[in-house]
């Protein structure tokens, strides 16, 4: 029986190359010589260090061009508030993996409500379709790709 999964993940290794783009971006622009401003990763949660909050709104706009360049939906960035610390302000950045509950039983529920024939299972973070055709399960996808959801989401596990 054709089935597929719906997942929401930001792969690792690419989310480190498109932050270490972002850092030697903010190293060579000139508004920011001399100014102490920087990224540090750690898993998927990215701090932004800079001397003004104008400048964390730059290196935003800088990190979500980097995710693009590298295929990674910029949705999936979840920002913190603006904290200062002394001569410096900080911002956290979250990237978000799997699906979360309310996302996953709105998927759910729009699979239902176009009364295809395919059945739709909520598996941890991710949400399995099953169905006697490949076109419904085709279908499917593209009901989701055209609706706007708070999340990315990409089609895995594909197969007849």
């Amino acid at each position: 029986m054709p089935a597929f999964d719906i997942v929401s993940e930001v792969d690792l290794h690419v989310f480190t190359n498109a932050v270490d783009q972002a850092g030697r971006v903010i190293e060579t622009r000139f508004d920011f010589k001399g100014v102490d401003a920087r990224f540090e990763r750690e898993a998927l949660t990215v701090t932004m260090f800079a001397e003004a909050e104008f400048q964390l709104q730059q290196m935003e706009d800088l990190l979500r061009a980097a995710l693009v360049k590298v295929k990674i939906d910029p949705l999936a960035m979840e920002l913190g508030d603006v904290k200062g610390a002394g001569k410096q302000v900080k911002q956290l950045v979250t990237m978000q993996s799997g699906l979360t509950s309310d996302v996953a039983r709105k998927i759910v529920k729009l699979i239902k409500d176009r009364k295809l024939k395919v059945q739709s299972q909520i598996q941890d973070e991710q949400v399995r379709v099953t169905g006697k055709k490949r076109d419904d399960l085709q279908e499917v996808m593209a009901i989701l790709r055209a609706e706007e959801l708070d999340q990315p989401l990409q089609f895995t596990n594909f197969r007849d």
